[in-house]
């Protein structure tokens, strides 16, 4: 199957540029388990290093743990976007900006359902962040900054990245983190196990196993979780979201640790009531979870939709091409198995734009008519037929219900009136043979997690603190932060930021309360 074989080709290259990058990034000593740490992060991504790198600044004496023999979590496979108001960057495009309006946007495109009071702290510290890895070398791509990238657009143009992705800011972490003062020890190959708590129910540091296998203490007034979410522990994705892992991807450490330290310790996750899924992901193979093969560009800002979008009973349920990404995600949300199928005719093989965008290893570019005319006698998730009868038969859609439809669209494309409202409408449905490309909705991020206070320390049901355990990144959910929405760089830009924050902010070297 060449979207399964595409996949792997592409995994083993990526997990092998890990291994050979990653084995010699900031490799240091091994702590002494007795040592008396001012601050113990726990996962060593986005949010731990610069929580460990900033706390290190002051002068605390900090271990970084680390489950993988390298460090940089997500950022190996992140896109790396952020999302930052005030920046140097707009000032010098002449772009006025503010917090204010950045967490506007995010209450206005999440509908309110974004935390106020997190979503508030990772938007006032993003644009020093961003300035901060700017100035220690971080490029960011000519092109931004910009008000979204395939998600609601903001108002104004905030989202940025590097042309590198997330490898970039890993490059000038890992720079950042070359220099960083004698205080700052990083164990990697740890595997942090539970929290140690006093008989007050504090946190006063964690037990964890070391590459040897040993158990060992590790003792902090202070506990940072940044482990990451939970993307490759499906059962755990499932019972967090209440719906399966449909995507096959994450990092293969994130196995939902942070959040079962976190509960062990008297937490609760929230956001469940957020989830969110995707449009556009063709998957590699029908198999749930299922790795993406390719992506579609039906999306109306970047290409016109000449196809129609069916569900498994061959309706349609949004008009193709609604501008809002938001409402054709929430219109997803609503169907069977998150689930739907662009079917369209030879006519409309043969003459519309490039529908599909795939990503062989090392490239990522628009396919040819050629191209997608192929992979329909190769790829499970394309399905070709005579009929279509017989065209739903053989992908799994409901036969009366499609033939009803595309009956139906032709004549409101006839008489120039959708019954959905679609404005766009250059071809029936009419000319054999005909198509159909499934399509599944998913996510690439945790929704649910972690539930922290204004401050982000881990919160009881009651939302009473435990004292000396802190969450960040992806821990905390997509749901915290950007609510029922993706809101763009609200994943990435937090928990630089908040880990930022957190490593600046914590009152090391004196005794919690003081």
């Amino acid at each position: 199957m060449i979207g399964s074989a595409l996949t792997r080709r592409w995994m083993l290259g990526a997990l092998g540029a890990v291994a050979a990058t990653g084995a010699g990034a900031q490799q240091m000593p091994r702590s002494n388990a007795r040592a008396r740490w001012d601050l113990i992060v726990v996962g060593a991504g986005t949010a731990g290093l610069p929580a460990a790198l900033f706390a290190a600044r002051r002068g605390a004496r900090v271990l970084l743990l680390e489950k993988a023999p390298q460090l940089g979590g997500t950022l190996w496979f992140s896109g790396g976007q952020m999302s930052a108001a005030g920046t140097r960057l707009q000032k010098a495009r002449g772009i006025v900006d503010s917090p204010a309006e950045h967490l506007a946007d995010i209450l206005r495109i999440s509908r309110g359902t974004a935390d106020v009071d997190v979503a508030r702290l990772a938007v006032e510290n993003a644009a020093a962040t961003v300035n901060w890895l700017e100035s220690a070398g971080l490029e960011i791509a000519p092109q931004y900054p910009v008000r979204a990238t395939g998600h609601e657009p903001y108002g104004r143009a905030r989202v940025c990245a590097a042309t590198d992705r997330g490898l970039a800011i890993l490059r000038v972490i890992e720079k950042e983190l070359g220099a960083a003062p004698p205080s700052l020890h990083v164990q990697t190959g740890t595997d942090v196990l539970e929290a140690i708590l006093d008989r007050r129910g504090d946190v006063v540091g964690v037990v964890a196993t070391d590459a040897a296998g040993v158990r060992r203490d590790y003792r902090a007034p202070h506990v940072v979780l940044a482990s990451g979410g939970y993307m490759a522990n499906a059962a755990l994705f499932q019972e967090l979201n209440g719906v399966p892992k449909y995507r096959a991807a994450g990092w293969p450490h994130n196995t939902g640790a942070g959040i079962g330290i976190g509960l062990a310790a008297g937490g609760w996750v929230r956001g469940r009531e957020n989830y969110l899924c995707d449009v556009g992901s063709i998957p590699a193979d029908l198999a749930i979870p299922s790795p993406e093969f390719a992506r579609s560009l039906h999306h109306p800002e970047r290409r016109p939709p000449w196809e129609i979008a069916v569900n498994v009973a061959g309706r349609r349920f949004v008009a193709e091409d609604e501008p809002s990404v938001d409402a054709r995600e929430r219109s997803l949300l609503a169907q069977p198995d998150h689930r739907y199928w662009l079917v369209f005719d030879d006519e409309i093989l043969r003459s519309a734009p490039a529908l599909v965008r795939g990503a062989p290893p090392g490239e990522v570019r628009d396919w040819t008519t050629d191209e997608l005319a192929g992979a329909f006698n190769e790829a499970p998730a394309f399905t070709a037929a005579p009929t279509l009868e017989a065209l739903a038969k053989r992908a799994g859609i409901d036969a009366d219900g499609l033939v009803a439809t595309v009956r139906d669209y032709n004549a409101g494309q006839a008489a120039g009136r959708d019954a959905l409202g679609r404005q766009h409408l250059p071809r029936p449905i009419r000319r054999p043979p005909y198509y159909a490309i499934r399509h599944q909705g998913g996510t690439l991020i945790a929704m649910a997690g972690l539930a922290v206070d204004a401050k982000l320390r881990v919160t009881r049901p009651d939302g009473k603190p435990i004292e000396g355990l802190y969450a960040a990144g992806e821990l905390l959910g997509n749901g915290t932060l950007s609510g029922k929405a993706f809101c763009a760089g609200m994943m990435v830009t937090p928990a630089l930021a908040l880990g930022r924050w957190l490593g600046g902010n914590l009152p090391l070297g004196r005794p919690r309360g003081a």
